[in-house]
C-alpha cells in the first residue's frame, strides 16, 4: 500500500506521532496475563496423535485490554487502565506489569471472588500449538461497579480520550457503559470502542467502533463474503447503531471505513509477513485514539493504525510497536 494512492502525505502521520507523548488515554476494560510457553517438537505423543512440546521457556506479558495500555505506553502516551483482576498471583502480576511500564494501577481494582483471566499459549517452532484459557466471566458486584462508575468520573478531566476494550470476560456490561459513555460524550471526550456484544447499540454514543470481520457479521446479521456485502453489512450496522463511523478490521484484506454518511474508505493491509495477529486489534485501536486525539481526521488515524497493525503481525506473541518503528513503516509506505 502507497500513501499516495490513498492521498495521504506521510508528514501529516510523522507529526502526529510526534505528539503522542502529551496525550492521556483511559482504558475500560477487561485486563488478562498473556502467558507463553515456548518448546520444540520432536516426537509424537504414545498416548494419543498430538506432539510433546519439550519447554524451552516461559514467558508472560499483558494481555486484553491491558496490551492496549501497554500499546499507549510503548508509543508514549500515559494509559490510564480501568479495570478488575482477582486477588490471586496473576492479578499481582498485572498489577507489577503496569508498574514497570509506568501505568497508573489506582484503577485497578480488586474482586475478590474472581480469578483473574489468563491465557497460555505453547509454541513450537514459530507456530501456536494450543492455546488454555482461565478466565471469571461473571460481572461485578453492583458496589464494585459503583466503585468503577466513580473511579471514572473522578479521572474524566484529566484524560484525552476513552477507549473501550471489551474481551467479553464480565467487566463491560449495558448497564455499566449508560453510566459511563454518556460522561465521556457531555466532557467532549473522544470514545473508541473495540467491541464484543452482538448487540452494537450498547456502546452508543462512541466515536467509533472496530470490530472485525466476525463481529460485523454478528452485529449486521448477515455473512460479508465478498465487497457488495461488506458495503450492505457496514451501512446496515451504521444506521442501526448511529455511530460516528465504523471501522472493519479485515486480516489480510486490510480495513474498511465507513464514514457517518455515505463515505467508505479500503484501507489495503500493509503487512509484507504475518506471524502472529495475537494483540493486533489492541494495536489497531491504540493508534487509532491516539491519532484521533492529536488532531488526525478518522481516515488519517485508520490509516496511521493500519500501518502499526502491519507492524505488530510481523512480531511472534502479543506485540506493541514503538514510535521508531511506526515512522519506519510510515517512510516505508510512502515509498
Amino acid at each position: 500500500m502507497l500513501l499516495s494512492e490513498l492521498n495521504c502525505h506521510p508528514e501529516i502521520l510523522a507529526e502526529a506521532v510526534g505528539r503522542f507523548r502529551k496525550k492521556r488515554i483511559l482504558v475500560l476494560g477487561d485486563v488478562m496475563l498473556d502467558r507463553f510457553v515456548w518448546g520444540s517438537v520432536t516426537r509424537i505423543s504414545p498416548e494419543a496423535p498430538v506432539p510433546v512440546v519439550e519447554i524451552l521457556k516461559e514467558t508472560a506479558c499483558l494481555g486484553g485490554a491491558a496490551n492496549v495500555a501497554a500499546n499507549i505506553c510503548g508509543l508514549g502516551a500515559k494509559p490510564f487502565p480501568l479495570a478488575v483482576v482477582g486477588n490471586d498471583a496473576e492479578g499481582e502480576q498485572v498489577r507489577a506489569r503496569f508498574c514497570e511500564i509506568g501505568a497508573s494501577v489506582s484503577g485497578l481494582m480488586i474482586d475478590k471472588g474472581r480469578s483473574t483471566s489468563v491465557k497460555t499459549r505453547i509454541v513450537a517452532h514459530h507456530q501456536q500449538i494450543c492455546r488454555t484459557d482461565r478466565e471469571d466471566r461473571k460481572p461485578p458486584s453492583p458496589e464494585l461497579q459503583q466503585e468503577i462508575v466513580d473511579w471514572f468520573r473522578n479521572h474524566l478531566s484529566v484524560v484525552d480520550a476513552l477507549i473501550v476494550s471489551d474481551y467479553a470476560k464480565g467487566l463491560i456490561s449495558a448497564g455499566l457503559l449508560r453510566k459511563i459513555l454518556p460522561l465521556a460524550k457531555s466532557a467532549q471526550r473522544v470514545v473508541c470502542v473495540d467491541p464484543k456484544a452482538r448487540d452494537f447499540r450498547i456502546y452508543q454514543p462512541a466515536t467509533v467502533i472496530t470490530p472485525n470481520i466476525a463481529e460485523a457479521e454478528h452485529a449486521a446479521g448477515m455473512t460479508i463474503d465478498d465487497k457488495q456485502a461488506l458495503l450492505r453489512a457496514g451501512r446496515k450496522i451504521l444506521h442501526k447503531s448511529r455511530f460516528d463511523h465504523l471501522l472493519i478490521t479485515r486480516g489480510e484484506h486490510g480495513m474498511a471505513l465507513f464514514e457517518g454518511g455515505s463515505r467508505v474508505t479500503h484501507i489495503p493491509t500493509l503487512a509484507r509477513e504475518v506471524y502472529d495477529v495475537t494483540g493486533a486489534g489492541d494495536t489497531v485501536i491504540s493508534v487509532l485514539c491516539l491519532g484521533l486525539v492529536t488532531g488526525l481526521s478518522i481516515r488519517h488515524a485508520a490509516i496511521l493504525a493500519n500501518i502499526a497493525a502491519g507492524v505488530v503481525v510481523a512480531k511472534l506473541g502479543t506485540a506493541s510497536v514503538s514510535p521508531d518503528e511506526l515512522l519506519a513503516a510510515i517512510q516505508q509506505a510512502s515509498t
